[in-house]
């Protein structure tokens, strides 16, 4: 018998909301040592995706100044105020911000197979599972698949 996506899943999920701050998604990451999560409304469906790369802006249309390794040439050109009130900026960007979408998820009666093929033609490290109605069931991450090798 084909194992299924359900069957590997894991059914307890971190997930965030849209509206959440960057501030609060970026402490859930290191707090729960995870690269990502998915984005879910109110209906508990899936509409985006936030992960490590995400939060660092690559490739968005956030504009954010890095300022991580430009910290002591920043702070020598800038006030400490202004540098302060640009991370209380950065910190209130929301997840709706940063997310990717649309997200790539897969259903609770997919083979494991089709899973890993197309994680790893996307080269994406987790999928959310959903059931028919669209509502999140799980998440399959690539530790979930090495651990039913």
């Amino acid at each position: 018998m084909m194992m299924k996506a359900k069957d590997i899943m894991t059914t307890e999920v971190i997930t965030v909301l849209e509206d959440e701050t960057i501030e609060n998604v970026t402490e859930l990451l290191i707090k729960n040592k995870i690269s990502g999560v998915p984005v879910i409304n109110e209906d508990n469906e899936v509409v985006g995706i936030v992960t490590e790369t995400d939060l660092i802006f690559k490739d968005k249309d956030v504009h954010i100044p890095s300022y991580v390794p430009l910290l002591g040439g920043f702070i020598l050109l800038e006030s400490v105020k202004k540098f302060e009130k640009q991370l209380k900026k950065v910190a209130a960007y929301k997840v709706k911000d940063v997310m990717s979408t649309p997200v790539i998820k897969v259903y609770e009666e997919d083979e494991v197979r089709k899973v890993v093929n197309m994680m790893l033609d996307r080269r994406i490290n987790r999928v959310p599972v959903i059931d028919k109605e669209g509502k999140l069931k799980g998440i399959i991450a690539r530790s979930d698949i090495l651990k039913h090798l």
